[in-house]
Protein backbone atom coordinates (compact mmCIF):
# COMPACT_ATOMS: atom_id res chain seq x y z
CA UNK A 1 0.00 0.00 0.00
CA UNK A 2 1.36 3.15 -0.61
CA UNK A 3 0.84 6.93 0.89
CA UNK A 4 1.45 10.29 1.31
CA UNK A 5 2.38 10.44 5.19
CA UNK A 6 5.90 11.62 4.56
CA UNK A 7 4.51 14.68 2.45
CA UNK A 8 2.23 15.41 4.96
CA UNK A 9 3.94 15.41 7.86
CA UNK A 10 6.85 17.35 5.91
CA UNK A 11 4.19 20.08 5.38
CA UNK A 12 3.85 20.56 8.89
CA UNK A 13 7.71 20.50 9.78
CA UNK A 14 6.58 17.31 11.81
CA UNK A 15 9.50 15.09 12.96
CA UNK A 16 8.62 11.44 13.14
CA UNK A 17 8.72 11.20 16.73
CA UNK A 18 6.20 14.62 16.83
CA UNK A 19 3.78 12.59 14.39
CA UNK A 20 3.72 9.80 16.59
CA UNK A 21 3.71 11.28 19.54
CA UNK A 22 0.59 13.03 18.24
CA UNK A 23 -0.90 9.47 16.95
CA UNK A 24 -0.02 7.66 19.97
CA UNK A 25 2.65 5.49 18.15
CA UNK A 26 6.15 4.50 18.24
CA UNK A 27 8.54 6.77 15.99
CA UNK A 28 9.42 3.07 14.35
CA UNK A 29 5.86 2.53 13.56
CA UNK A 30 5.90 6.02 11.51
CA UNK A 31 8.59 5.09 9.41
CA UNK A 32 7.59 2.04 8.59
CA UNK A 33 4.37 3.26 7.56
CA UNK A 34 6.25 5.72 5.51
CA UNK A 35 8.38 3.23 3.66
CA UNK A 36 5.31 1.07 3.05
CA UNK A 37 6.75 -1.62 5.32
CA UNK A 38 4.20 -1.87 7.63
CA UNK A 39 -0.03 -1.06 6.64
CA UNK A 40 -1.62 1.16 10.10
CA UNK A 41 -4.65 -0.73 11.20
CA UNK A 42 -8.00 0.79 10.74
CA UNK A 43 -8.31 2.54 13.51
CA UNK A 44 -4.64 4.20 13.40
CA UNK A 45 -5.41 5.11 9.31
CA UNK A 46 -8.51 7.02 10.70
CA UNK A 47 -6.78 8.99 12.95
CA UNK A 48 -4.15 9.49 10.68
CA UNK A 49 -6.75 10.65 8.68
CA UNK A 50 -8.18 13.46 11.22
CA UNK A 51 -5.04 14.53 11.91
CA UNK A 52 -4.36 15.50 8.93
CA UNK A 53 -8.04 16.48 7.78
CA UNK A 54 -8.26 14.34 4.76
CA UNK A 55 -9.79 11.34 3.99
CA UNK A 56 -8.05 7.54 4.30
CA UNK A 57 -8.15 7.22 0.50
CA UNK A 58 -6.05 10.56 0.00
CA UNK A 59 -3.73 8.89 1.47
CA UNK A 60 -3.26 5.80 1.61
CA UNK A 61 -3.82 3.61 -1.81
CA UNK A 62 -3.22 0.40 -3.60
CA UNK A 63 -0.64 0.08 -6.31
CA UNK A 64 -2.82 0.79 -9.33
CA UNK A 65 -2.92 4.27 -8.60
Amino acid sequence: MNNRLKVLRAERNWSQAELAERLLVSRQAVNQIETGKYDPSLPLAFRIARLFDQPVQDIFWEEER
